[in-house]
């Protein structure tokens, strides 16, 4: 099972993690709406800079607005200058309950197991610790104290508190009065303090809590919350509509969707948040490298599915989507080694699927094709480390598959 990876942070490329399909990759998508500066992108980089959900812009940023280096990134607090004149101000007031974006802590309504928000909490008896459901299933002896479980009873009053908390959380809104004298109250009345976290927004609050669940393998909990997030978006579409910020927010959330179903067995689930997910980021321009790099994995991630389902024809059309999805975007940024890389990636998949279709003089040209590809890419930089061990797995990989028909012959 490959652990999963945060949608904010830099990491492996999930589908490309390995280039055999044997094993089934259930590893979420990166978030491609963290946006990483110019000079990252032209070399291929897919750091991510930011949190999607994060309303800081390069205005507010001259304006004296700093934003945190954390995963997700919380919003920064305005300036005075900035404060006197806006009829708002955002202020990073702590969450009561310890849930803070920068450094973590685990709050009361927390399982020690998976360090996310409670999910059909679950109490120990006798030593009455609570954990969900799922977590704690798999002991015999509390985790916790060590006591021995004589049983697991559901804790209802405490779900539903949880729920609650996750109900309002950066929802809450309060005016600012900071002066007895009656004439600047009024004013002030009309600016609203909006805690952001409080600390942190409501969308990457849930994704934080829903990558923590996932890792831990309490995908019910990781799909609730999503769940949560794209009926938040949803509704902000309806008032709003089809903004890139708000379908490419939708479309990374569905892709992870995908993951959970795919990693619960749900086949067709998967398929369906999958393709929901493309839909939304065909509506993105095509030139941004994290766009066209989440579009093709998540037709990767479908072409998997159909290979393991054995329709072949099917996931070599998906895979070939996919491969021209990257040829287009090598054509924008055609010094970009992550693109070269995802390209040979694809070159790969697609070949291994003409094999399998007993169509060898196509597949050889395909892994050849990646092959030249991955033999002209020069990585010297010691921030390409990870890119360059990537580069060489990948190509031993295919030459190997090259190799095949020779070995199969003797």
């Amino acid at each position: 099972m490959t652990t999963s990876v945060c949608p904010f942070s830099k990491a492996a490329r999930p589908d490309d993690a390995s280039a055999s399909r044997k094993q089934a990759d259930t590893t979420p998508s990166v978030c491609p709406f963290s946006k990483a500066d110019a000079s990252a992108r032209k070399q291929g980089e897919t750091t991510a800079s930011g949190c999607p959900f994060s309303k800081s812009d390069a205005s507010a940023r001259k304006q004296g607005e700093v934003a945190s280096k954390g995963c997700p990134v919380n919003e920064g607090r305005v300036n005075k200058e900035e404060d006197s004149t806006t009829d708002s101000a955002t202020v990073p007031a702590k969450c009561p309950f310890g849930y803070d974006s920068q450094t973590f802590k685990l709050g009361p309504f927390s399982c020690m197991l998976c360090q996310a928000l409670l999910y059909d909490s679950s109490r120990c008896v006798p030593c009455t610790h609570v954990f969900c459901k799922v977590c704690v299933a798999r002991f015999k002896d509390c985790p916790l104290c060590g006591a021995d479980v004589e049983s697991i009873e559901a804790d209802e009053s405490l779900q539903k508190m949880v729920d609650q908390f996750i109900e309002g959380h950066a929802r809450i809104k309060r005016s600012v009065v900071n002066s007895t004298d009656k004439e600047e109250e009024v004013e002030n009345d009309n600016k609203k303090v909006i805690y952001a976290d409080v600390s942190m927004e409501r969308g990457s609050f849930l994704v934080q809590q829903a990558m923590r669940a996932f890792q831990a393998q309490n995908y019910e909990s990781a799909k609730s919350r999503l769940a949560m997030c794209t009926e938040d978006i949803r509704d902000q579409l309806k008032r709003e509509g089809n903004t890139p910020e708000l379908c490419s927010q939708l479309g990374a959330v569905l892709g992870m969707l995908g993951d959970c179903s795919r990693a619960m067995g749900d086949s067709s689930s998967a398929v369906n948040h999958f393709e929901e997910s493309i839909e939304f980021l065909m509506k993105l321009p095509m030139d941004d490298l994290e766009i066209t790099h989440t579009l093709s994995v998540s037709l990767n991630k479908i072409g998997d599915l159909k290979y393991y389902g054995e329709d072949l024809e099917a996931a070599r059309s998906y895979y070939c989507r996919a491969l021209n999805v990257r040829r287009d975007a090598m054509k924008h940024h055609p010094k970009a080694p992550s693109q070269i890389l995802d390209v040979a990636v694809s070159l790969a998949k697609v070949a291994d699927i003409d094999r399998a279709l007993q169509n060898e003089d196509a597949a050889t040209d395909g892994f050849k094709e990646g092959m030249k590809l991955l033999e002209s890419l020069k990585l010297d930089s010691e921030d390409s480390a990870p890119l360059e061990q990537r580069r060489l797995s990948v190509l031993e990989f295919l030459k190997k598959q090259v190799e095949k028909p020779a070995e199969t012959a003797i």
